[in-house]
């Protein structure tokens, strides 16, 4: 700061201040003069002051903190007036500083603004007290926040230290227990390893007892094979030799005939023995049977396409609904968009059940009838017909999954009829073993 100009005689005007001025003292100098900036008019104003006479005084601080106390310290007839708006305001604080003892009770950082302001004699040494104030003030309370800081970290040291000693107790206890689980462990692999072995040394005596066996199998095979080939040459010898006896005996030599004989009853004896060795089935088919005809009561190809039916004859459902154990699956909304579509929804349902519980007492077939449940706002209350079982497919499911399902659901060989004229659904049962029939069809049959 400069040594300030201006002043009545007497006063502190002479005095110099040879220190910057305390931070806690210059703000509250910036305040006092933001105070009383307020109540000046804009020609009492320093030039460079006059840009902010329209700013709130905390606005003013803010921004014109740095201009206003340079304007106080070079301004002598500025800082007048502010001491006059400030004797003003705080006529108590002046007077006090105005009679050289400021009141003991006061800020010591009010009082130095209060001093720097008003300049009484001594001003220099309240501002000089007060910055020396503030400072020891600060260092105090840097003291003790160094102070509770410590004290702090020390706190946190010794939890730290707590909570590493349990720590590390709670790792040795679970290293501890590692190393026996591990030990185990090992134990267990050791013997798994020492049972493998013995598996591996079974199934490898196993093997060889097994190809000893396929060999000995082998060769009973070849010497059954074998034996079969000498017992064919001797039976061709004693065809042979009958063919022989039969002539000697038409000749009259009856003891080459005795001799054949005795030979045939050899080969016979031996012929049954072979068989009975081999276990041979006796002979269910005989050679005429294995030849290709028609026989008396049965139907030739001709005749079966002569009684044909249509794919549009309703007797062709009759025919399949009289399988043992059928069951006919039908695609409701299919059905009845067919035959009646003209009619509401819940008509539409109504009679098509009405009409499949006539059918189901006729037939005494399973009947399905399957919905879509996507075109429904609220569930529907109706009692199933008898013979009728009725099914809503789920939000997200069509019917025809529903029907496909209900196909996949049936075991293999139970005749399953699907009536639907979905081309899509009428493939994917095909496939699954089921027997498409259009809805036409249906309707024909049930009207």
């Amino acid at each position: 700061m400069v040594e300030s100009t201006g002043g009545e005689p007497g006063d502190g005007a002479a005095e110099v201040l040879d220190r910057p001025l305390p931070d806690g003292v210059r703000r509250r100098v910036v305040q006092i003069v933001s105070d009383g900036f307020g109540g000046l008019t804009v020609g009492e104003l320093p030039a460079q002051l006059r840009q902010y006479a329209r700013f709130a005084p905390n606005r003013r601080a803010k921004f014109a903190g740095n201009a206003m106390a340079a304007a106080l310290e070079t301004d002598p007839l500025f800082r007048q007036r502010i001491g006059e708006k400030f004797r003003e305001t705080q006529p108590e604080l002046s007077g006090a500083l105005d009679s050289g003892s400021p009141p003991p009770a006061a800020d010591p950082l009010d009082v130095a603004a209060a001093a720097y302001v008003l300049r009484p004699t001594g001003w220099v040494k309240l501002v000089t007290a007060a910055g020396e104030e503030a400072q020891r003030a600060d260092a105090e309370r840097a003291d003790e926040e160094s102070r509770a800081e410590l004290e702090r970290l020390r706190a946190e040291l010794d939890r730290a230290r707590e909570h590493t000693r349990a720590e590390t107790e709670r790792l040795r206890t679970e290293l501890d227990a590692a190393k026996k689980e591990a030990d185990s462990l090992h134990r267990k692999l050791r013997a798994a390893l020492s049972d493998v072995k013995r598996g591996e040394a079974a199934l490898r005596k196993l093997h060889g007892e097994v190809e000893v066996v396929r060999t000995e199998t082998h060769a009973q095979v070849s010497a059954a094979e074998s034996e079969s080939r000498r017992l064919k040459a001797r039976l061709g010898e004693a065809e042979a030799a009958l063919e022989a006896t039969r002539r000697a005996a038409r000749e009259g030599r009856s003891v080459e005939d005795m001799r054949v004989r005795l030979l045939l009853d050899t080969v016979l004896d031996a012929a049954q023995g072979l068989r009975r060795e081999l276990a041979l089935p006796p002979v269910s088919v005989r050679p005429a049977e294995t030849v290709d005809a028609v026989e008396p009561g049965r139907m030739t190809p001709k005749d079966i396409a002569a009684r044909a039916l249509s794919e549009n004859d309703p007797a062709i459902l009759d025919q399949l609904l009289a399988l043992p154990q059928a069951h006919l699956v039908v695609d409701g909304y299919n059905v009845t968009k067919t035959g009646y579509p003209q009619m509401p929804l819940e008509k539409q349902r109504l009679r098509l059940l009405g009409q499949l519980s006539q059918l189901a007492a006729q037939t005494g077939a399973e009947v399905t009838c399957v919905f879509d449940g996507a075109e429904l706002a609220a569930p529907v209350l109706l009692a199933p017909p008898r013979g009728v079982r009725v099914l809503f497919s789920k939000p997200g499911v069509t019917a025809d999954e529903l029907i496909r399902q209900l196909v996949r659901a049936e075991p293999p060989g139970r005749p399953v009829i699907v009536a639907s004229t979905d081309r899509e659904v009428a493939d994917g049962i095909a496939k699954a073993g089921a027997r498409p029939v259009a809805s036409a069809v249906l309707l024909k049959r049930l009207s």
